[in-house]
């Protein structure tokens, strides 16, 4: 919202301060001098004192000028890396290499729809690869002649796919046909004009198609033909010569579905010839400058006065003649040096050409004047372009074997790999890029596959708020703003109101996941840990790093951090790999930008961790809990550095000695209405996570003492993450396959009495282990991010509000808004999401079933039976639901279930509405409420089969 002239006007209100010895600026100033700018009168006061907050990352209360400019230069530059890295594309290197036997080089590279890379040499070897250039089956076209008479050779290849046929242009003026399949012979039209240099091939009609040739002279050859299945069929019947029927091209001509069409178009040899059914016309190329591109239909004008004008050259007393094309027909494109490939893209409105030049041009089609766009880079002639519309890139390839991305929108290269990164050498002969390989294959000395880096996909409609997973999350009270950081080091800013992307920046860690976060206490600076062993502190709302905390050497990885205030100092507290807790202070008079931790405590030199510390966690005033991977949990006193008690994870008793048990604390949490208070002493203060989805309470004075535990996970999945409301009364926890189980936990472990807790709720908020957890504004929503890469939003109560990243915003306190009563798609057709009944667990056979037949038939009272036809109003009165759950109605429900799971045993899918509709019949209780959306929902009509 802030113009230029906005910021030429805080400037002069800036130099009029600092005429009055004012070179700082609080708050009120700040927000005086914003609402004297002409276009920031109707800004709201919230607004200003957000931006002014967000410059004083610091809290100092005052800002300069010059914090502004670097504020706005950081938060803009940031977000022109993040759109550059939307835009990154590359390959990986090396490439996939196949050295080839000495002989002669690949023509081309085919890649049809059956997934079979094929290649053609030019001594009529054909090959058959997998994708991953795994080498299936070869066969040598061309028989072997006698020494008198010269051996054939091959200029070039097409498939016809509709047809099942292979067509190969010939140097003795041929265009022979094969089956696909076989590679049979079928037939060749020979007694070509001249040497068919390269082909193209393109299926207009149903049985109908047009081949085309460049050849030696210049000449773009054009073969129509129709009724296609016949003429082969006729054609192969034909005398044979060499072993494969032959039929000259006046005799093929002679049919009136044969139509023989030839151009003289180019002064030089032709180097490319394709036709594009999307604008029906057919492109070709030369060396030729004055022709180095023309674009031409098929047929000349109907216009007689254009005919006139078009010559007609009889060459060799054939019947065919060579004409050249009225103006009217063509455009031509005069490219220095010529052109020696190109491609068109009708979507994009594109014309891409390489020549020898090394320049890479792109024109609109049909204006030949100027280019659009030149890309320079090449160090050799350009031999090979590829536009896509899919991701907008343009693919080139010089003769050098040097292969470039280029980003057709900005006309950037955004990738090069060089021939002594990729490993391709030799000179180059034929390349390719394939779509649905997504790569680039190129042949030389070798074949090779250059393959585009791809990320992970979500499948189906799944929406996420990351391209990786989420390895942690937070909120900020003081912006209203959630932050999200991801495996791929980038970090979300999102507004909690409306679940919109506020902003983003990359490489936080460099190319290191980002593991752990934490905020200050006023709540405006971040503090992330990553897997490089860094601690950094950010200004989030502009992507500014402020410091950097580390140990000295090699750093391990961080797995937590805290940030804590003792005695009116703050400290930022670290855990990890290391195995020792590292303390910064965190002070202005810490000027240096890169920060080491103060001296480790001797308790913790000598007696700490023997494992890996996973989670840290502190109650006020000076109360410090670790975790560690073999399960030991240990209570520090901040201000001595002393050891208070130490735990160790109880293991579960209902599995085998045997069994190696995972006792690993992944989180703990403080039940600080309890801490300190002496009438509480004996209870427990502390919750940690523990095996098999158990939940640990501990006392941590007089020593410490294990107090209780339960099983918080039905699915005794383990807790990942726990979260505990302002007055300690309930307890969520979250589990490793995304369950969320809340529990009143108020008098819980306060006496001797081991019943488990109440169970207030759960549901399923992920389909992947949950990696943060957080409490919200007042106990009033719920924060969660997942490795599924989402984050997403709930009331207290579960309500589904929606997920950060999708199309539609919400509004938080408007809950019409929310997304409840649905629940994410990939949720609902999870099987793990299914219901759980006792009923549906036991064991059943065709006998159980039959005797519940026979003794339905044997009962004639008529509560016994149920409604021949279901309707709503039998749902909303219990009657289909009571039947269901007596006796014979329970039978005949197990009955239908294992009739459902065989019937989708034997299909592979699983009607998920099926199975869920007749649960919400049959046991509402299951549910907190009738779900009625999973009605709407039907997952065997979806487009994607893995679906």
């Amino acid at each position: 919202m802030v113009s230029i002239n906005d910021l030429k006007h805080i400037k002069q209100a800036f130099d009029e301060f600092a005429k009055a010895g004012i070179d700082m600026l609080d708050y009120a100033e700040f927000q005086t001098v914003m609402r004297s700018c002409p276009s920031l009168k109707t800004v709201k006061d919230t607004q200003i004192q957000h931006l002014f907050m967000k410059i004083d990352y610091t809290g100092d209360g005052k800002i300069e000028w010059h914090e502004i400019c670097t504020y706005i230069f950081l938060e803009n530059k940031k977000k022109e890396e993040t759109v550059h890295r939307s835009k990154m594309a590359a390959f990986v290197l090396p490439a996939i290499v196949k050295f080839l036997n000495c002989g002669e080089p690949l023509l081309r590279i085919h890649f049809p729809p059956n997934g079979t890379v094929v290649t053609l040499r030019e001594d009529g070897l054909v090959s058959f690869w997998t994708p991953k250039l795994h080498l299936k089956s070869k066969k040598n076209l061309f028989p072997e002649r006698s020494i008198t008479r010269r051996p054939n050779w091959a200029t070039d290849f097409v498939l016809m796919p509709e047809y099942n046929k292979l067509i190969i242009a010939t140097g003795s003026r041929e265009l022979q046909f094969y089956e696909f399949s076989s590679l049979e012979p079928c037939c060749q039209l020979s007694a070509l004009e001249t040497v068919p240099l390269n082909l193209d091939y393109c299926s207009t009609r149903p049985d109908e198609c047009v081949i085309v040739y460049g050849d030696t002279e210049g000449c773009v050859n054009i073969l129509l033909m129709k009724s296609i299945r016949e003429k082969l069929r006729l054609w192969k019947r034909s005398p044979q010569v060499d072993n494969i029927p032959n039929i000259s091209i006046d005799h093929a001509v002679e049919s009136p579905e044969v139509t023989f069409i030839r151009w003289k178009v180019h002064q030089d040899w032709v180097s490319k010839v394709k036709y594009f059914e999307s604008i029906s016309s057919i492109v070709s190329s030369s060396a030729h400058e004055e022709t180095a591109l023309v674009i031409g239909s098929i047929h000349p004008s109907t216009y007689k006065q254009e005919q006139m004008r078009g010559t007609a050259e009889v060459s060799d007393e054939r019947s065919t003649k060579v004409t050249q094309r009225a103006t009217c027909n063509q455009t031509i494109f005069i490219v220095p040096k010529g052109v020696t490939t190109f491609d068109l893209c009708k979507n994009l409105n594109l014309l891409v050409t390489g020549g020898m030049d090394k320049v890479v041009r792109m024109w609109i089609p049909y204006v030949p004047r100027n280019p659009t766009g030149i890309l320079k880079g090449h160090s050799a002639p350009v031999a090979y372009v590829c536009v896509t519309s899919e991701n907008g890139h343009i693919y080139s390839v010089s003769t050098d074997n040097t292969a470039k991305i280029w980003h057709i929108k900005d006309q950037t290269c955004l990738f090069t790999a060089h021939p002594n990164s990729s490993q391709i050498k030799g000179e180059l002969s034929a390349c390719i890029y394939s779509s649905a390989a997504k790569g680039l294959y190129i042949a030389s000395d070798s074949i090779a596959l250059l393959s585009l880096k791809t990320k992970p996909q979500p499948k189906g409609i799944q929406i996420v708020s990351h391209k990786e997973p989420v390895l942690c999350c937070g909120y900020s009270e003081q912006f209203r703003q959630v932050v999200s950081c991801s495996e791929g080091s980038v970090i979300k800013i999102w507004d909690v109101e409306t679940g919109a992307l506020i902003f983003e920046f990359g490489c936080a860690h460099g190319d290191s996941a980002i593991t752990c976060m934490t905020f200050d206490t006023s709540g405006r600076r971040l503090m992330t840990g990553g897997r490089d062993g860094l601690i950094k502190l950010w200004n989030f709302n502009n992507g500014q790093c402020v410091k950097i905390l580390s140990r000295e050497g090699k750093c391990p990885e961080i797995c937590d951090c805290s940030y804590l205030t003792l005695h009116g100092n703050t400290f930022v507290i670290s855990v990890g790999w290391s195995r020792r807790i590292d303390i910064y202070l965190d002070s202005k008079e810490e000027t240096q930008f890169i920060q080491r931790p103060t001296p480790s405590w001797q308790d913790d030199m000598r007696n700490g961790h023997k494992e890996d510390i996973l989670c840290i966690a502190h109650c006020t005033p000076h109360l410090l809990a670790t975790g560690s991977f073999d399960g030991e949990i240990i209570v520090w006193n901040v201000v001595s550095g002393r050891i208070q008690c130490r735990f160790q994870t109880p293991q579960s008793q209902k599995i085998s000695s045997s069994h190696v048990q995972n006792t690993s604390v992944l989180s703990l949490i403080f039940l600080k209405t309890r801490a300190f208070v002496p009438e509480l002493a004996s209870s427990a203060w502390l919750v940690s996570s523990g095996s098999r989805g158990y939940v640990n309470f501990w006392s941590v004075l007089n020593g410490g003492k294990f107090v209780a535990s339960f099983q918080a996970s039905h699915l005794q999945q383990q807790i990942t993450k726990l979260a505990l409301t302002q007055d300690d009364s309930m307890l969520f926890t979250a589990d490793h396959v995304g369950f969320i189980y809340v529990y009143n936990v108020k008098q819980y472990a306060m006496g001797p009495e081991q019943n488990p807790p109440e169970k207030i709720n759960f549901w399923r908020a992920h389909i992947r282990s949950i990696t943060g957890l957080k409490i919200v504004d007042k106990d009033q929503f719920l924060l969660t991010s997942s490795m599924d890469c989402s984050v997403r939003l709930w009331n207290i109560h579960g309500d589904y509000i929606g997920t950060f990243g999708q199309e539609e915003d919400w509004r938080i306190e408007t809950p019409s808004s929310w997304k409840h009563p649905a629940v994410p798609y990939e949720i609902l057709i999870d099987p793990l999401s299914m219901p759980s009944h006792p009923v549906l667990d036991e064991e059943i056979n065709q006998s159980d079933v039959l005797s519940s037949e026979k003794s339905e038939n044997l009962d004639n009272q008529t509560d016994s039976d149920p409604p021949t036809i279901l309707n709503d109003r039998d749902i909303e009165d219990g009657s289909i639901s009571s039947w269901f759950r007596s006796e014979p109605g329970r039978r005949q429900r197990h009955a239908i279930f294992k009739h459902l799971n065989r019937a989708s045993n034997r299909t592979g899918l699983k009607d998920y509405n099926t199975l869920k509709d007749l649960d919400l019949i049959v046991m509402p209780q299951t549910y907190k409420r009738p779900d009625l959306s999973l009605r709407k929902i039907n997952p065997l009509e979806s487009k994607d089969a893995d679906e």
